[in-house]
C-alpha cells in the first residue's frame, strides 16, 4: 500500500522478511502476533549469520583481530541505540535480555537503595506482569508499598487520580508506554512532568511502543526507558536499559562476576565504569550486533512513517472488526497502537485462535501477562490481533473472514 502522505512500498518490504513467505496449514501465513515478538528482516539474519562465521570471539578481551572485531561491532550497536532513543551518551545504555531484566534490574538495585518501609511506588492498572511482580518482591522484602493508577472503560488512565497517588512518600513511577492488552498509549510526558515537578524519578516500559513510534529519551526526560530488540525486529534474548548517567552512577551492581569490576582481591574489588559495572559476564554480542542491524533497518524505512502507516492500519482494521456482531474490542483509547484485542460472544478465546491457526492466521490468546486488565473487563481472556508495518489491509480482510468462521462453526 502506498498513500501520498505515506510512500511505503509495503510488499517491496515484506519480501525482507523471509518467515512471512510460507504457508500454514495449507494457508498464506498471516503473521499478527507482533506484540509478542516481531519478525526479522533478512539483515538482521545476516549480522547474526556474519558474526558467527567471521568474528566470533569474545569482546573487551583481547588484542587478536577478530576480538576486536566483534568488539566493534558490539559496541557501535550501543552507539546505534543511543541516536535512536536519543540518549545523551553510550554509557546510558546497559545491554540485557529484554525489558523485564531492565526493569528488575532497577527494581534490586535503585529501588533496595533508595525505597524503605513506608514509601511508595506508583504503577498503572494496565501493566505487563513485569512491572508488577519486581516491585511486589520489592515492596515485600521492605515494607514498602504499591500504589495502582486506574484506567476507564476505554484504557485511559485516570490522570486526576494520579495525580492524587502522588505524595511525599512517592519515591517512584514506573508506567508501561503502551499497553499490550488494550494498545493504549499512555501521556508519558505529562506523567513524567507531574512526577518530576515532586522530585520523584520514572521509569518507563517502552517495550510496546520502541517498534511503533519514535522515541526521544531526552525530550520525554524519563529517568529510565526499558525495552526489548525482539519486538523491534531485532535477535530474542537482548535488550536495553537506558538510565540518566547521574542515577547509574551511584546504583550498585546488579549482578557479579567478570567484566564488571576493575581489580579484584581477597580483600576487596573496585568496580568498572559505566556501562560495564552493570554487564557482568560474556553478553549476547551476537544479539546486540543483531539488534543495531535492526536498529539500521527500521531507521532506513523511518518510524515517522512506520508510525503514520501503522495508524492507518489500525483505524482499517478497527472498522471492520467492529462491524462483526458479537465482537467487542477491548481497549478504545483515543491514542492507541496496533493492537485489536477483542472477544467474541462467549465462544472462548482459544477456540478463537484455534480455529484461525487453521487457517493460516496467527493471533496470541489469553490473559497477555496482564491479568489485572483482564480483572477490569471481567473477561477470562482476549484475542489479540497485533499489527506491524509489514501487515496488510489484506491480511485483516483475511482476519475477518478467519472470525467469520469462528461464528460459523459456533453457530
Amino acid at each position: 500500500m502506498t498513500t501520498p502522505n505515506n510512500p511505503l512500498d509495503i510488499e517491496k518490504l515484506r519480501q525482507d522478511f523471509p518467515v512471512l513467505h510460507q504457508e500454514v496449514n495449507g494457508h498464506p501465513l498471516v503473521y499478527l502476533d507482533n506484540a509478542a515478538t516481531s519478525q526479522k528482516p533478512q539483515c538482521v539474519i545476516d549480522a547474526l549469520v556474519h558474526y558467527y562465521a567471521t568474528d566470533n570471539s569474545n569482546v573487551h578481551r583481547g588484542v587478536h583481530t577478530l576480538s576486536q572485531h566483534a568488539t566493534d561491532d558490539y559496541e557501535a550497536a550501543r552507539s546505534k541505540v543511543r541516536r535512536f532513543i536519543n540518549a545523551a551518551e553510550d554509557h546510558e545504555l546497559i545491554y540485557v535480555r529484554g525489558t523485564t531484566e531492565a526493569i528488575n534490574l532497577v527494581a534490586q538495585t535503585y529501588g533496595r537503595q533508595n525505597i524503605g518501609a513506608g514509601d511508595e511506588i506508583i504503577i498503572t492498572g494496565m501493566e505487563h506482569h513485569s512491572n508488577i511482580v519486581p516491585w511486589q518482591i520489592l515492596t515485600q522484602d521492605t515494607g514498602a508499598v504499591l500504589r495502582v493508577i486506574p484506567f476507564n472503560d476505554n484504557g485511559e488512565l485516570l490522570l486526576d487520580e494520579y495525580e492524587k497517588l502522588l505524595g511525599p512518600r512517592t519515591k517512584l513511577v514506573s508506567v508501561v508506554h503502551q499497553s499490550n492488552a488494550m494498545g493504549t498509549i499512555n501521556p508519558m510526558e505529562a506523567i513524567i512532568e507531574q512526577a518530576h515537578a515532586r522530585g520523584i524519578p520514572v521509569l518507563v516500559d517502552g517495550a510496546q511502543s520502541i517498534p511503533h513510534i519514535p522515541i526521544d529519551v531526552q525530550k520525554l526526560d524519563c529517568d529510565f526507558f526499558a525495552f526489548s530488540g525482539h519486538k523491534l525486529y531485532g535477535p530474542t534474548g537482548i535488550g536495553i536499559l537506558y538510565g540518566k548517567s547521574e542515577l547509574l552512577e551511584q546504583m550498585p551492581p546488579y549482578q557479579a562476576g567478570g567484566e564488571m569490576i576493575r581489580s579484584v582481591t581477597f580483600e576487596k574489588t573496585l568496580y568498572n565504569i559505566l556501562p560495564h559495572k552493570f554487564e557482568a559476564g560474556t553478553p549476547n554480542i551476537a544479539g546486540s550486533i543483531g539488534l543495531g542491524a535492526a536498529i539500521d533497518y527500521v531507521e532506513d524505512v523511518g518510524m515517522e512513517r512506520i508510525a503514520s502507516y501503522e495508524k492507518e492500519l489500525l483505524d482499517y482494521g478497527t472498522d471492520r472488526l467492529t462491524r462483526i456482531e458479537g465482537l467487542r474490542l477491548i481497549g478504545t483509547a483515543r491514542e492507541k497502537g496496533g493492537i485489536l484485542s477483542f472477544t467474541l460472544g462467549d465462544i472462548h478465546p482459544h477456540d478463537i485462535g484455534t480455529i484461525l491457526d487453521s487457517q493460516g492466521i496467527a493471533i496470541r490468546t489469553g490473559h497477555h501477562c496482564a491479568q489485572p486488565v483482564m480483572q477490569r473487563f471481567a473477561i477470562p481472556a482476549t484475542a489479540r490481533a497485533s499489527l506491524a508495518f509489514y501487515n496488510t489491509r489484506a491480511e485483516i480482510d483475511t482476519l475477518v473472514e478467519g472470525i467469520d468462521r469462528v461464528l460459523e462453526v459456533f453457530s
